[in-house]
């Protein structure tokens, strides 16, 4: 397991304390380009995609082994748990997003919409009311590389959900360039959504009431490479991988801090018995290291 220099780079007052181990592990390398971490607390483990390699990784926190979960995979991008603690993916070569039950079958949540095939579906979060949310851009289908080339049947890149009762799938944001990471804030009464082809890349925020979305308005910009991932932690502060790390907002928008990382990062999540474990994939690699923040209780 190698360590990394942990570096906390303070851009303003309100991230002077916010900090944690001095080193980062790494805890696997070697992949072609990571992404898609989801932490289950229940076994103690992470799952993280290796999307050019088709497939699924699995680190066992207290064995500190990495194994594949699911090969082939549909190249999988984004992941989240559900509140009854299923793996929900998103698999770009699938174009669609699915459920792993318990017994390991799959269900599908989402593959049409008015009887187009998305594109390619990228990052996935659920709601507290059990609906399904979901970012739908491109980049599965434009290549080869991390998915199958294919021209879009829908035309554009839109945000979609999926309601909990008739699964029925609904556009939510439909003016968008290629959009990527979502979260939630923590009272779920907002949703940042990241556009990575826009230049510079920026998060947008929305005001979330009974499934539907309004506003919209530019959050933040990114001044370095452009945004993919999001998270929130416990103080409403708002987490973006970035190409020089993860990039720290507070709620009202203002660029904090940074976490450097020695890779581009392109994802990150919670975990850890008290969610301040912090997993962050990053090009080829996985990184963790112990906070003294956490993610939102679910």
């Amino acid at each position: 397991m190698d360590m990394v220099k942990a570096h906390f780079e303070v851009l303003d007052e309100r991230f002077a304390r916010v900090n944690g181990d001095e080193w980062m592990q790494r805890l696997h390398t070697g992949c072609r380009w990571t992404e898609g971490p989801a932490y289950f607390p229940a076994g103690r483990y992470l799952v993280f995609s290796d999307i050019p390699n088709d497939r699924v990784l699995r680190w066992d926190e207290t064995t500190g082994a990495v194994g594949v979960f699911r090969e082939p995979a549909g190249f999988h991008n984004g992941h989240t748990v559900d509140r009854q603690g299923r793996l929900v993916s998103c698999e770009q070569g699938g174009r669609r997003v699915t459920r792993t039950e318990h017994d390991g079958a799959t269900t599908v949540l989402a593959e049409t919409y008015q009887g187009k095939r998305f594109n390619s579906p990228n990052d996935v979060v659920e709601s507290s009311d059990g609906a399904i949310w979901f970012t739908d851009p491109s980049y599965g289908i434009d290549s080869d590389y991390e998915g199958h080339q294919a021209e879009s049947e829908i035309g554009a890149c839109h945000v979609y959900r999926v309601d909990p009762v008739d699964g029925a799938v609904r556009i939510v944001a439909d003016d968008f360039s290629r959009p990527n990471g979502l979260a939630f804030s923590v009272d779920e009464s907002l949703l940042y959504i990241a556009d990575t082809r826009q230049k510079p890349s920026h998060i947008r925020v929305f005001s979330v009431d009974n499934g539907r979305l309004s506003g919209g308005g530019i959050f933040a910009t990114c001044d370095a490479g452009g945004f993919d991932g999001v998270r929130v932690d416990a103080a409403g502060r708002v987490w973006a991988a970035a190409h020089d790390g993860l990039h720290c907002f507070a709620p009202d928008g203002t660029r904090i801090g940074k976490l450097r990382v020695p890779e581009i990062c392109s994802n990150l999540t919670f975990g850890g018995p008290r969610r301040n474990d912090l997993f962050i994939t990053a090009s080829s690699s996985v990184y963790t290291l112990r906070v003294n923040f956490s993610g939102p209780r679910i």
